[in-house]
């Protein structure tokens, strides 16, 4: 089944004749993603990878029925073709750009929650590596070739420790349902609770990997979340544990400021709610190797 992503879902490309964006556009391509169309205000009624190209997403949804959308979109424009998404009726968006102000991503918070819930449109990122459900679509900038379809969610703020995490994984012949980079930056799309809320309800998602880092609260909520209504086991890798307080490392989000977001903080927390540490990086695999032996076992 997987989450967000699939064989079907119709998926837009905002930026599509950038050079970053038609790069990925065509990996998306060559993996099988259901891509039809792209997106560049002034080249409306152009086709560019075979595809046609539309001066709106509204213009693109109604004539192709979109309904996912991915964002290449340069930091000065990219909350706006965020807003502009939702305002289409996209249900799913994908922003991969790096470095929009964070008082623009308060902006697109704000415009997204005057639509009901039931209407609103989810957004990963900004920030992010993307999504991906291996054998059916990708929408994002991740190396396909190390996923394998299997029954493990992942779920994380840093992109490359989730291609850690899926090729260690595929070493062990364990494959991934889906995988869901919801970014890095202080205000983001979607939290870890809210994927985790999606792989729990998931049936063919047996277990969960939560890769988190310093900064913020998002991981011990999610934990807690976890704890209280997830039957599925939950792992969990905090990086940074060298971190010192108010230094930023890494992602935009990725600093201490307060109690509780520190790397060994979020382990104590994430571990007293009785989910699975992983201790470090090289451990992605052995780890769900051996949780999923034990539900094999168990059941």
């Amino acid at each position: 089944m997987a989450i967000l992503l699939n064989k079907n879902t119709k998926v837009l490309v905002q930026g599509i004749t950038g050079r970053i964006g038609s790069f990925h556009a065509q990996e998306m391509l060559d993996y099988g993603t259901n891509v039809v169309g792209g997106v560049t205000p002034g080249k409306g009624g152009k086709t560019h990878l075979d595809l046609p190209v539309f001066n709106t997403v509204k213009g693109a949804v109604a004539e192709t029925g979109a309904e996912a959308t991915i964002v290449f979109v340069p930091p000065p424009f990219a909350a706006d073709s965020i807003m502009e998404a939702a305002d289409a009726g996209i249900k799913y968006c994908v922003c991969i750009t790096d470095g929009i102000p964070a008082q623009d991503m308060m902006r697109v918070k704000r415009y997204m929650r005057r639509y009901k819930a039931e209407n609103r449109m989810r957004l990963s990122g900004p920030n992010c590596a993307g999504t991906i459900t291996p054998g059916q679509g990708m929408m994002g900038i991740m190396p396909g070739h190390i996923y394998m379809p299997g029954r493990v969610g992942i779920v994380g703020r840093s992109g490359t420790l989730g291609y850690e995490a899926a090729s260690q994984m595929q070493a062990r012949g364990i494959g991934v349902s889906t995988s869901v980079g919801i970014g890095g930056d202080p205000i983001n799309g979607s939290s870890f609770r809210d994927i985790l809320e999606l792989f729990s309800e998931d049936p063919e998602t047996d277990a969960v990997v939560m890769i988190g880092e310093i900064g913020g609260p998002q991981e011990a909520e999610a934990a807690i979340w976890a704890r209280d209504n997830m039957k599925k086991p939950l792992m969990a890798y905090v990086a940074g544990l060298s971190a010192p307080k108010g230094k930023r490392m890494g992602h935009a989000g990725a600093i201490v400021s307060a109690f509780g977001e520190s790397a060994q903080e979020k382990v104590e927390i994430i571990r007293e709610a009785g989910h699975t540490i992983i201790p470090n990086p090289s451990a992605f695999g052995e780890t769900v190797e051996r949780v999923l032996a034990g539900l094999a076992h168990a059941g």
